[in-house]
């Protein structure tokens, strides 16, 4: 049981974006600042670990100490100290992680190592007090594409993962292709609005399969085709490949509810959770199964630091805290336990 007055300081360094935030027990945010990457891996059409790791190491600093500022609170207000440990670019998660272990042995504060992964799965806790265990989980993400059973803090059952790409990975790929820049979701999605979904002819992966794995390698190369071929324009591949992704999302879930008992509801959560058509038909989803259907804000669908904070505090609630050499990890997956899927590799 967490207390309403806990106060945690979250920090978020995996990917492009650095992060930090103060987060209540009570689920209020108290400050949160995000320093995007985008003009500095714009010009390579994707994350360059080496680039962010240097950025996160010169913003993170200030940013702390701005937060606090902001909260008009101290750092030995704080009830303890949380960031992320992994899974992610590991330049970056080491920033972060060594932060976060000076400052907790700086101030005598407990040190919580959150995995990413398990932010983004209990994030949509931090803005729906009514969200309950046990749920459904769809975890998309420029890195991850999971479906999970969320049984409680630190339980978690993996039905699916992706055998390939994830598909937050095949937005961006599919934004490259098209000259679309980066970051490459948003860009597809907006572009999507304007094209005809039924224009161009591509594959849904694992389409009917009954393994609820997913797999966007091929999707992706077919939009490399298609964009090749010059019959279609970009508009239209781009909402063809929308509509394709989404098509097999549902499908890989209808397949994965086979092994769900009873939930509290579907949610939805990590970056690509933030597009809208992707929302409105997981949203007819689980309209159809009688579930409520939940995802977070906006702003805590992307990387940030908010969510590690509420992970941290969700954690603290068990009465748990890390020690300060504890290791940062590239790879950590949610469900250890889970059997390794045809081709995943270290994905799973």
């Amino acid at each position: 049981m967490t207390c309403s007055k806990t106060l945690v300081l979250g920090i978020e360094s995996s990917c492009d974006e650095t992060a930090a935030a103060l987060v209540t027990g009570d689920r209020r945010i108290l400050a949160q600042a995000i320093a995007s990457q985008e003009e500095a891996h714009a010009p390579y059409g994707g994350v360059v670990p080496e680039i962010a790791a240097r950025a996160h190491s010169e913003r993170l600093a200030p940013m702390i100490a701005q937060v606090l500022r902001e909260a008009n609170v101290s750092l030995a207000e704080c009830d303890a100290i949380a960031a992320t440990a992994g899974p992610g670019l590991i330049g970056g998660v080491i920033v972060g992680l060594v932060t976060a272990k000076a400052l907790a042995m700086a101030s005598d504060k407990p040190l919580l190592a959150i995995n990413h992964l398990e932010g983004h799965a209990l994030s949509p806790r931090l803005s729906d007090p009514t969200l309950d265990f046990p749920y459904a989980l769809l975890l998309v993400s420029g890195g991850h594409c999971q479906i999970l059973l969320v049984e409680g803090v630190g339980r978690y059952r993996r039905l699916a993962t992706t055998i390939d790409d994830a598909l937050g990975e095949a937005f961006d790929k599919t934004a490259k292709i098209l000259g679309l820049g980066y970051p490459g979701g948003p860009a597809v999605e907006r572009l999507a609005r304007t094209g005809d979904p039924r224009a161009v002819p591509l594959p849904r992966p694992l389409l009917g399969s009954k393994e609820p794995h997913f797999s966007f390698a091929g999707l992706k190369s077919a939009v490399l085709r298609a964009h090749e071929s010059g019959r279609h324009s970009p508009a239209d591949i781009a909402a063809s490949f929308q509509r394709a992704a989404i098509e097999c999302l549902v499908d890989r879930l209808g397949m994965a509810f086979r092994e769900i008992g009873p939930v509290q509801a579907l949610v939805a959560a990590g970056g690509v959770a933030a597009n809208g058509a992707i929302r409105a038909s997981l949203e007819d989803f689980a309209g159809a199964r009688s579930l409520r259907f939940v995802a977070p804000p906006l702003a805590l669908c992307t990387d940030n630091a908010a969510m590690i904070a509420w992970a941290g505090i969700e954690r603290m609630g068990l009465g748990a805290s890390d020690p300060l050499d504890i290791a940062a990890r590239p790879r950590w997956p949610l469900d250890p336990a889970a059997e390794p899927a045809r081709g995943a590799g270290v994905k799973a």
